[in-house]
């Protein structure tokens, strides 16, 4: 494979970026980048790197010997100053070289390819990278660092001493051996109901990981734009006294105790001739249908104008809240929360509610393992034929045909690994990596 380099680091002016290289023949490369300064292997060194014009920077290397290395081949990092002008020469000095830009996940490609990691830990890569809360950084991690690998192995044994058993009855059962007795039913069961323990272990992204969508809904002028603000701890949304300022949804992210939520901003609804701000208008109530919570932020009490929001907000929850309490009277018992946007107060349960609103989606508490879709539907085939295999045994079917059911559903824990698998599952794969990874 030709030697490969990407920037690992975000394409934007940084304390530091990170270049990562690797291929058989990269080290040539690097010693004419540093002009045949020594260096030892796994080892922190400071180098001056030269390109055609002369001296780029100096900058940290870190040089690795395959295969201990994370591709399995030989390779190298630099950490250079983060300017757009640094990057852009130590691209230039890469293919001055020989090196060639890295496709997405190209890097951990080559790791699966070399056999450094499993596929199904390869996938959990980008998984860990996409985390975007404790919960999920531990399901990840203990799908990438092993866990994982180590309960698939153990099912894939199990199911192969019920194959030794069935195949040895089809080929000596002539003989007089006797591999084939009643146990073999109850034992092949014992391994259906651990694969089926192991699969309600595991929870897919799409289903717990989605993230959870909030929409401020409300009159003009009460305020939502400034709970907004105050929800994130700084101002994304402009803020003014005059009617109909929010014209578009607004988005940004809340991270709260572990939890993350994309909050929307939305424009007040009113009747109005402008038309921008009808579109706005327009917007917000499609967005209603979209979302996981809406808020209603409201300035004052008025059955009749909360009772219309709580309709557009149909089967979603809806949560109803007083802004603007530090200049009006509380009405606790007619709001979900009171709160003040300009001092805080009332916040930090306004934020409980909100958790505790989503809490009851997925318990994630109780899985072990975060999988993706592509696991899932192997894991259906195997528990599938497994059913099968047993199905077969209790009715008599042809031994050839439990041994084949066998053989499916270790084929199916192969393919999870990555043991046999098509170029074009590894193009669905690793084309959704970034680049350097």
């Amino acid at each position: 494979m030709s030697v490969v380099f990407a920037l690992a680091t975000p394409p934007a002016k940084s304390a530091i970026c990170v270049f990562r290289v690797s291929g058989a023949g990269c080290l040539g490369g690097l010693s004419r980048l540093i002009k045949g300064s020594e260096y030892a292997i796994g080892s922190f060194h400071v180098k001056s790197f030269f390109g055609a014009t002369g001296l780029i920077d100096k900058a940290g290397l870190v040089v690795f010997r395959g295969p201990n290395s994370y591709t399995g081949e030989d390779s190298f990092e630099v950490y250079a100053h983060g300017g757009l002008g640094v990057m852009s020469s130590f691209v230039r000095a890469f293919r001055e070289v020989g090196f060639e830009e890295a496709a997405g996940g190209e890097f951990t490609k080559r790791a699966f390819l070399n056999n450094k990691i499993s596929l199904h830990e390869a996938e959990a890569v980008v998984d860990l990278i996409d985390a975007v809360d404790e919960k999920e950084v531990m399901l990840a991690g203990r799908s990438l660092f092993g866990d994982l690998s180590r309960d698939i192995v153990e099912l894939a044994e199990e199911v192969d001493l019920l194959r030794v058993r069935v195949e040895a009855e089809i080929d000596f059962s002539d003989e007089g051996n006797e591999y084939f007795d009643e146990s073999l039913i109850n034992d092949l069961l014992v391994v259906k109901n651990n694969v089926m323990s192991f699969i309600n272990g595991c929870v897919t992204k799409k289903n717990s990981f989605q993230k959870n969508n909030i929409l401020l809904v409300g009159p003009v002028n009460s305020g939502k734009s400034s709970v907004f603000n105050r929800l994130l701890g700084f101002e994304r949304a402009i803020v003014s006294d005059i009617p109909g300022t929010t014209r578009d949804i607004i988005s940004s992210e809340l991270f709260y105790e572990s939890n993350v939520f994309s909050v929307f901003d939305s424009a007040g609804l009113r009747e109005t001739k402008d038309v921008v701000e009808e579109t706005g208008i327009k917007n917000t109530l499609n967005e209603i249908k979209n979302t996981d919570l809406v808020v209603g932020v409201f300035e004052c009490y008025s059955k009749s104008v909360i009772d219309e929001f709580k309709s557009l907000a149909g089967d979603n929850k809806f949560v109803c809240i007083q802004n603007k309490v530090d200049i009006n009277i509380k009405k606790d018992d007619c709001f979900d929360c009171c709160v003040s946007a300009k001092t805080g107060e009332g916040f930090e349960v306004l934020k409980e509610i909100i958790v505790n609103c989503f809490n009851s989606k997925v318990d994630k508490k109780k899985y072990n393992y975060l999988v993706r879709e592509r696991h899932e539907n192997i894991f259906n085939e195997v528990v599938y034929s497994l059913g099968s295999a047993c199905k077969g045994l209790e009715q008599g079917t042809s031994l050839e045909l439990v041994a084949e059911d066998l053989k499916n559903a270790r084929s199916g824990f192969d393919e999870l690994v990555g043991k046999k698998f098509s170029d074009s599952l590894l193009g669905d794969i690793f084309n959704s990596y970034c680049i350097g990874k």
